[in-house]
């Protein structure tokens, strides 16, 4: 069953950010999606997970319908301030924080300089070293130079999807055709701060991981997509090796999208994953 969400928007620092709430059962979830991603990439998740939880997915800014900000914000110290602000804004001490790629950089930079407040993590496909070498990298650099900031038409954009994320899932892909674009003036367009975020992904080093990931002090699931070119098992290993609260689990035929991927196994992971340390 497709749990509806109802729409909200807040202020932090000048902008106004949105975000999706479904459910009102007593844990409170907080998601965070990818460098290009959208709050709504979290639904089918929220279906799997269901009831027993409140559900927040913010639009971090730049994305889906938050404001834009200044390209020199979009940086893990502005992204982080967001999400201090969010929860601050939602009234939650204690909370469970999904994030996927750039989404799972700020939860663990967020519960390392807040552990107190995050009860468990899921972190999907990102590590230390992730967002600065590596062919992932590599490939998430030449994406952000060549990406067009338009279309003429709705199936160019559709055919630039399904060029660059291949595995999409048919449900994946029409997600981003929603939420990803808009139309104005008969050229379709992102909807996300396209030229910002590549500036700010192409100029601003990416932040050291390392002390989160050594800082992680509730129960925490790494998803390493099988096939993902951004994090390499020998990180996940070195991950898993230096600290006793993470877990890791590998899933097959999933790219750096694990969720868009593979849902229905990475949803199985997730409830999984939270019914062990719901019941702890």
């Amino acid at each position: 069953m497709t749990m509806s969400s109802r729409s909200h928007f807040f202020t932090n620092d000048g902008l106004n950010l949105h975000y999706l709430e479904w459910g009102s059962g007593k844990v409170p979830v907080v998601m965070l999606h990818g460098l290009r991603g959208f709050a709504q990439t979290w639904q089918d998740l929220v279906d799997a997970m269901g009831d027993g939880f409140t559900f927040f997915a913010l639009d971090q800014r730049g994305r889906g319908d938050s404001d834009w900000g200044p390209t020199k914000d979009y940086n893990a110290d502005t992204y982080i301030q967001d999400l201090a602000g969010f929860v601050d804004h939602l009234g939650l001490e204690r909370f469970v924080l999904i994030g996927h790629s750039l989404g799972g950089q700020n939860a663990a930079e967020f519960a390392r300089l807040y552990p107190e407040r995050v009860m468990a993590m899921v972190i999907e496909d990102i590590g230390p070293g992730s967002s600065k070498q590596g062919e992932g990298a590599e490939r998430i650099r030449r994406e952000m130079r060549n990406t067009p900031l338009s279309f003429d038409s709705w199936q160019a954009a559709k055919e630039f999807w399904t060029h660059s994320r291949p595995n999409l899932t048919e449900q994946a892909l029409q997600a981003r055709l929603t939420y990803s674009f808009r139309e104005v003036d008969g050229k379709v367009t992102w909807k996300h701060d396209q030229q910002g975020i590549a500036e700010a992904r192409l100029t601003i080093e990416p932040m050291d991981l390392w002390p989160a990931f050594r800082a992680i002090s509730c129960p925490t699931l790494l998803i390493k997509g099988g096939d993902s070119d951004f994090l390499p098992s020998q990180t996940v290993a070195e991950i898993v090796a230096s600290n006793a609260f993470v877990q890791a689990i590998q899933i097959d035929h999933a790219s750096h999208y694990v969720h868009d991927d593979q849902p229905e196994k990475f949803n199985e992971a997730v409830v999984r994953f939270m019914q062990t340390v719901l019941t702890d």
